[in-house]
């Protein structure tokens, strides 16, 4: 099984909106980019990686860059590194570690600057409302 684990190694944030102004109505973008893959022995991988989150209208920039250093048996990562070579996309657990490290700290990044978080957050109902009993579309499951 491979293990990951994610370094930040460079952060780049800035707000452009005046905090005395309210934010309005956005879209925000977020992007990870792997930008390569290097097997450093038979059993382990640096996989170099850039998040870039945009908002429009322009109200600021982020930037995250850092490496996951992969951890695995030798055929796991021949197996992951032949992928890459093919253009295919990187392993779940992959993007999936680096996912959950960069948005926590875009995160805590927003919050020092201000401005919406990249991910939403979850919506905690008031005291004393009904939860709705609209089904997400979708297959149903339930027996």
């Amino acid at each position: 099984m491979l293990k990951v684990n994610v370094v930040i190694s460079s952060i780049s944030a800035e707000r452009f909106w005046d905090i005395r102004k309210s934010v309005p109505p956005i879209q925000i973008s977020t992007n990870i980019n792997v930008v390569g893959m290097e097997k450093k022995q038979d059993t382990s991988l640096d996989v170099p990686f850039v998040l870039s989150i945009g908002y429009n209208p322009s109200i600021a920039q982020m930037s995250l860059k850092g490496v996951a250093y992969i951890i695995g048996e030798k055929n796991e990562i021949d197996e992951v590194l032949k992928d890459y070579e093919q253009k295919k996309p990187p392993a779940q657990i992959i993007i999936q570690s680096i996912s959950n490290v960069v948005f926590i700290e875009s995160v805590l990044i927003s919050r020092i600057l201000n401005i919406p978080p990249a991910i939403p957050l979850p919506q905690i109902p008031e005291a004393g409302s009904k939860p709705s009993n609209t089904k997400l579309k979708g297959r149903d499951y339930s027996a």
